[in-house]
């Protein structure tokens, strides 16, 4: 193993491609990371994976008319977004079935058009993300948008947690909770867009809720939340692009198998309410009531 970090460091030093990959790796964990935490405590999760989904066809149309994916992804998050908003409130269908409907329409959609237009896209690519591929263009893109998306959480950062935590104290002291929450979807469309080249669409969403998640059961205070998110996500990224790189595999499925293991670990053994620690308190209180 000693020797393999070795390789991979000198890899790193000597090859550009290489310290692309893992500058823009380590950019999205963090990112990705402190939107989450957002993204958890409103019960957003369902959207992110419905917003993750429904890029593929902008990415496709994008390839047609021969401009970014970027664009082309981002309308059609917006679009999805919207559109479960619209179903929900004009209907009596539940918030995750319009999600349901909305994104598993939206994936169908893509995949039709991406496997008939006869495009060079590579779908797997797409669905599961390779950012040892990434090009200039992508990586100045993704470090620009990470950019403004944690400017607006840093200048935001009272009104987002005011209209996460209480919307109708926020709405009371006149806070544009609606505009907040449209703010939010921007932001979770613009990082999932420029999260498909490192993990692709169908694992983007435990990128932005896995780091999150494990950050929730370590602190009740928000901003220590999103900075042990954003450690989180960092630390996956850098070591799933190890294991990627020195082994073959694929980065981004191994980013959200690192993110996840993490995960398990503080599960099971953290000191405050893991499940080993508390199964071992309620061993030693039983016996002692025994005595």
């Amino acid at each position: 193993m000693i020797e393999a970090l070795q390789t991979f460091i000198n890899d790193l030093v000597e090859y550009p491609f290489l310290q692309h990959a893992f500058s823009t790796s380590i950019i999205l964990g963090i990112t990705c990371g402190m939107v989450g935490c957002f993204i958890i405590l409103r019960g957003l999760a369902l959207m992110s994976d419905a917003i993750s989904h429904a890029v593929l066809p902008g990415v496709a149309i994008s390839y047609i008319l021969k401009i970014s994916y970027f664009y082309g992804a981002v309308v059609f998050g917006i679009l999805a977004a919207l559109g479960i908003s619209f179903v929900k409130h004009k209907s009596k269908i539940k918030t995750d079935s319009a999600i349901g409907i909305v994104f598993s329409a939206f994936l169908a959609l893509g995949i039709l058009l991406v496997t008939k237009i006869q495009s060079p896209i590579n779908l797997n690519n797409i669905l599961f993300g390779n950012v040892l591929t990434i090009t200039t263009t992508d990586r100045i893109l993704t470090e620009v948008v990470s950019g403004v998306v944690l400017l607006i959480i840093y200048l935001f950062f009272k009104e987002l947690q005011l209209t996460t935590f209480d919307p109708v104290m926020a709405k009371a002291s006149g806070f544009p909770v609606k505009l907040i929450n449209y703010l939010l979807m921007i932001i979770l469309t613009l990082i999932t867009v420029v999260s498909l080249q490192t993990v692709g669409v169908i694992l983007v969403v435990s990128l932005l809720i896995t780091p999150a998640a494990t950050a929730f059961l370590l602190t009740k205070k928000l901003s220590s939340m999103l900075w042990i998110s954003a450690l989180i996500g960092a630390i996956s990224a850098t070591i799933g692009l190890f294991f990627s790189v020195t082994y073959n595999l694929p980065s981004g499925v191994v980013i959200v198998l690192t993110a996840t293991v993490i995960f398990l670990l503080v599960f099971f053994l953290n000191p405050k309410n893991g499940i080993f620690w508390n199964s071992t308190k309620r061993t030693k209180a039983h016996r002692f009531y025994q005595k």
